[in-house]
């Protein structure tokens, strides 16, 4: 028996965050019905490179059951507060305001189920003066500060995957758990509201922190750590490795084994890290022709053999090969595909991930269960 097996989650959702949120709950075992438009999850569409099926679509929907609704039809309204009646948990992510307007936001609800946990996910909150704002992750990621210390020093950049959206599913995903909690020794459920912004902004603590009492905003430091040093990127003959020095055991390892410069070690340019980082662009330059030098394997083998951490800077290609790389097989209606998977390990626990479903796959069996 999984650890939510018997759970009941209604998810209206789309796009990445509510989806994440759910895929985890079905993943530990909720029953979930997605709840789609009559044409489907916009994200079916993002791109068809999986057989002929979206990858977030695949990587998010895993476990669920699909139900066709037309939200705006008072008969299929009536189909999900049927659903609604019978729900632990109900998560939506519709614009601010849109679901109450259905009748389906949580003062409503909730004044019916108390037991209820409704969760809201939006772009910018419930409340605010931008709380109607267009919010796309790429959108988010630049309203909240993150473009700005991602990127190189000549211009920002995209983190390269939904982080916003990401982190409000998880966020999400860890309110209904703690709510669950609550709910097993009170019977109260819980209205919980989670944004991307919001989500996102709590990760942006330190480079808050940083700027309004340090008066030290941080810069774009691309592949290098902007205030530790040895600590970035350099060219190998075939590639290219990142070291990372944190203590002055490592410094000298590293000038004593890396770079066979053990003298290095006390120069008064290097000795310290506030020094190193004084003079990076030399230091650098000093470690980047040493490197450049040796084939990355064997650079690899020589940081390891003197226990300094390092990272190949891996291509997806390479990424995808990863030796350290776990891998699921889930079933979809173009036949079964390999995804990565989960981050956490259960040891003893049955994860087996249950199908992709296809548009509106269970919309007859929900719709005599649920009267519609």
């Amino acid at each position: 028996m999984r650890d939510l097996e018997g759970l009941f989650v209604v998810s209206l959702e789309q796009a990445v965050a509510a989806p994440y949120c759910a895929m985890r709950l079905a993943e530990a075992g909720a029953r979930v019905v997605k709840v789609e438009r009559p044409e489907g999850d916009f994200a079916r569409d993002y791109d068809y490179d999986v057989e002929g099926l979206s990858a977030h679509f695949v990587w998010l929907n895993r476990g669920k059951e699909s139900l066709r609704l037309n939200l705006k039809d008072p008969d299929d309204r009536a189909v999900i507060g049927r659903m609604l009646e019978r729900a632990d948990v109900f998560v939506q992510n519709l614009a601010p305001g849109a679901a109450a307007r259905l009748g389906l936001g949580a003062a409503e609800l909730r004044a019916k189920r108390p037991e209820l946990i409704h969760v809201s996910i939006s772009g910018y909150g419930e409340e605010g003066p931008r709380k109607d704002l267009k919010a796309y992750d790429l959108l988010v990621q630049a309203e909240s500060g993150l473009s700005a210390i991602t990127g190189g020093p000549e211009a920002p950049a995209r983190v390269g995957v939904s982080v916003c959206d990401i982190s409000a599913g998880m966020t999400a995903y860890q309110a209904v758990l703690e709510a669950l909690i609550g709910r097993g020794r009170t019977g109260e459920g819980r209205t919980i509201e989670v944004s991307l912004f919001h989500a996102v902004a709590d990760w942006m603590n330190v480079a808050y922190l940083h700027t309004r009492y340090g008066g030290k905003p941080p810069k774009r430091p691309g592949l290098r750590h902007p205030s530790i040093a040895p600590y970035g990127v350099f060219d190998c003959a075939d590639g290219a490795i990142l070291i990372s020095i944190q203590n002055p055991r490592e410094w000298r390892a590293l000038c004593a084994e890396g770079l066979e410069a053990p003298g290095l070690a006390d120069h008064p340019d290097y000795h310290d890290n506030v020094a190193r980082v004084a003079h990076r662009p030399a230091l650098e330059a000093l470690i980047g022709a040493e490197f450049a030098r040796w084939p990355r394997e064997a650079l690899a083998a020589r940081l390891e053999a003197a226990k300094i951490a390092y990272g190949r800077l891996s291509s997806i290609e390479e990424f995808a090969r990863h030796p350290q790389l776990r891998l699921i097989r889930v079933d979809t209606e173009k036949g079964p595909v390999e995804l990565v998977a989960p981050g956490a390990v259960l040891r003893g626990v049955d994860r087996a991930p249950g199908p992709v479903p296809a548009l509106g796959e269970h919309d007859a069996a929900l719709r005599s269960e649920f009267g519609g």
